[in-house]
């Protein structure tokens, strides 16, 4: 049968004929951008960066920006859309062009300026092809910079999650690229990062060349996560929502440090955990299970996606609260726990100064609590460190990296 002559549908008792639970779950996507009046508690974020990029929307440079926010606070939703707004804003004549690039996936030079390339490139309109594969870096580069200059007077680039890079090589040359004369348009980056410690490693040059502005997050309140998740109840079909449900899942999320993405997948699982056990209703039993899943997942992506040496601090820490009373210890004491980790793994071993950053990084991202206690005139003031997480389901985590599960036959 061609498929001109196939029936427009088909009633099969196998298939429903619609979603009884979800209405239109796209809503629910964590890379979902909403519409203006879908988003929460930004403004001041939002008026801020179209500020530093008013310039693209006038044809000249943009300025260069450095996000800081814990997951879920909205950094890459505000980035995107104010991003989107620009673009529309753009005076005429005036062309920008706008990129993403998630530095978790393209997380060396050749992948990012690859992806730049593909993704900024009209091959109708420049005439330029773009291989996914194949050419090296300097190539690239010089595809992109040909790309960018066939179509537009501004372009702004996200990096998202730039931590995640293998070195900064791509930030000083993006930011360079006008002033060392590779192309007529102008370029600005926004770059994001959940470690607030990011810029304070990079190289001096690159520092010098980015030249950027500072925006910080801060997590969202109950009240936000709340009016959050009613601007997407309309994922869901009408009445299916129990009146609980929503103020629920934004108190789980909001006592784990403000998490917008987790508070919507809590959301959005607890109406897939409603839709397998055949309810009608999502209920305030679907939800604390859903809150149970997505921490499971949340702290497991948190600690998968360490460095090894993030992941041997941690379980510094943890081994002396799996094998002693106590739940908070001083530093100096994980740190001795942490260099007979580290020569047992023969893995070298940090200065005390950059293990206490790591450990400030793992409390930035809610794994670690740390709190300063006054010992007295004589004593000083020291800092002690406590698992947020369950030990055991922290050590558990850390010892499915393959490098890290030696620590078990010591």
């Amino acid at each position: 049968m061609t498929p001109d002559s196939s029936p427009s549908s088909v009633d099969d008792p196998l298939f429903e004929s619609g979603h009884r639970i979800f209405a239109n779950k796209d809503l629910l996507k964590i890379g979902h951008v909403p519409e203006a009046d879908r988003i929460v508690g930004r403004d001041e974020e939002i008026s801020k960066l179209a500020k530093r990029l008013n310039g693209a929307v006038h044809g000249y440079s943009p300025e260069n920006v450095m996000i800081y926010g814990k997951t879920g606070t909205g950094k890459s939703l505000v980035s995107k859309h104010v991003c989107q707004r620009a673009q529309n804003a753009a005076q005429d004549g005036v062309e920008i062009g706008t990129a993403y690039i998630d530095c978790a996936e393209d997380n060396t030079e050749t992948q990012a300026i690859s992806s730049l390339a593909a993704k900024l490139n009209d091959e109708s309109s420049t005439g330029i092809s773009v291989p996914h594969t194949g050419l090296s870096t300097s190539k690239y580069y010089k595809l992109l910079w040909k790309t960018l200059d066939a179509q537009f007077d501004s372009v702004i680039i996200i990096l998202d999650e730039i931590d995640l890079m293998n070195d900064d090589s791509v930030l000083m040359k993006l930011s360079r690229a006008e002033e060392a004369g590779k192309i007529d348009c102008s370029v600005g980056v926004i770059a994001i990062s959940n470690k607030i410690q990011y810029v304070d490693n990079v190289n001096e040059r690159v520092k010098s060349s980015f030249q950027h502005k500072e925006l910080f997050f801060k997590p969202y309140d109950a009240n936000q996560l709340r009016e959050i998740m009613f601007n997407r109840e309309d994922a869901f079909q009408d009445d299916v929502l129990s009146e609980d449900v929503i103020p629920l899942s934004a108190a789980f999320a909001a006592q784990e440090h403000g998490d917008a993405r987790k508070a919507i997948d809590i959301l959005r699982h607890a109406g897939e955990v409603a839709y397998e056990a055949g309810a009608e209703q999502v209920t305030e039993e679907h939800v604390r299970q859903a809150q149970q899943h997505a921490e499971k997942d949340r702290f497991r992506e948190l600690v998968n996606g360490a460095p090894t040496q993030a992941k041997a601090a941690l379980l510094a820490l943890t081994e002396l609260s799996v094998n002693s009373n106590d739940d908070a210890f001083l530093t100096s004491r994980v740190y001795d726990q942490y260099e007979r980790i580290c020569n047992h793994l023969d893995i070298d071993i940090l200065s005390v100064r950059r293990f206490r950053d790591i450990l400030k990084e793992q409390a930035f991202l809610g794994v670690v609590e740390i709190e300063k206690i006054n010992k007295g005139s004589a004593g000083g003031i020291h800092l002690q460190n406590r698992l947020i997480e369950d030990p055991q389901v922290v050590r558990e985590t850390i010892l499915e990296d393959s490098r890290i599960q030696d620590w078990t036959r010591k």
